[in-house]
């Protein structure tokens, strides 16, 4: 597995294999594209349920909220919503991609994702943004900023199920919008499964 170069990225960029929407050159870093942050943030509402339960789908846990062009969404010490990428992300069936924050905000004490860094070939969609605030002031964010960077990674071969396949359970093929956990669903596969009982 070896990570895209500029060069690379450009070229998979101008074949098609990799899509990044909108794109723009100025963006084109030596093995990594910065990606913008959108004016949507999905927030949590803590006084309507007790504790967080990933068995449960409990809807009305977060709220969408959005920002105007150039109105700051405040993110205080401590708080954690969910954000996502401006730009509309797909892979191919052989490339892998990983998100990471962008030094400059990480040193401001803002970190972008906690455990969804990851992205799957076949994946099509934008990018949920994971965004806590781990200093002690309260920190500006803005529509249209700088807020990550992706890299790619070219695999051994292609996969048999690229992220949508038919029987995977991807969640979040297509989004665009920052989406709420489908942890739910984990359980709720599990208690069919086991409504059902050994099969001979």
């Amino acid at each position: 597995m070896s990570v895209l170069a500029d060069r690379d990225i450009r070229s998979a960029l101008e074949a098609g294999r990799i899509r990044i929407d909108p794109f723009d050159e100025a963006c084109l870093q030596p093995s990594s594209v910065d990606l913008h942050l959108d004016r949507e943030f999905r927030v949590f509402h803590n006084n309507r349920y007790a504790f967080i339960d990933p068995r449960e789908e409990q809807s009305d846990l977060t709220e969408v909220t959005t920002i105007a062009d150039d109105d700051p969404f405040i993110l205080h010490p401590g708080e954690f919503v969910l954000g996502q990428t401006l730009e509309w992300v797909e892979l191919p069936d052989d490339v892998v991609a990983r998100l990471e924050g962008k030094s400059s905000l990480g040193r401001l004490g803002l970190l972008i994702h906690s455990t969804a860094g990851y992205v799957d070939p076949g994946w099509q969609g934008t990018l949920t943004l994971e965004l806590s605030n781990v200093a002690s002031l309260p920190i500006a964010l803005y529509f249209g900023m700088r807020i990550g960077q992706i890299s790619f990674f070219e695999m051994s071969g292609a996969v048999e199920r690229p992220y949508g396949s038919e029987g995977l359970g991807s969640r979040y093929q297509g989004q665009s919008t920052p989406t709420a956990s489908g942890s739910y669903r984990d359980f709720e596969a599990n208690r069919r499964r086991t409504k059902g009982g050994p099969r001979a």
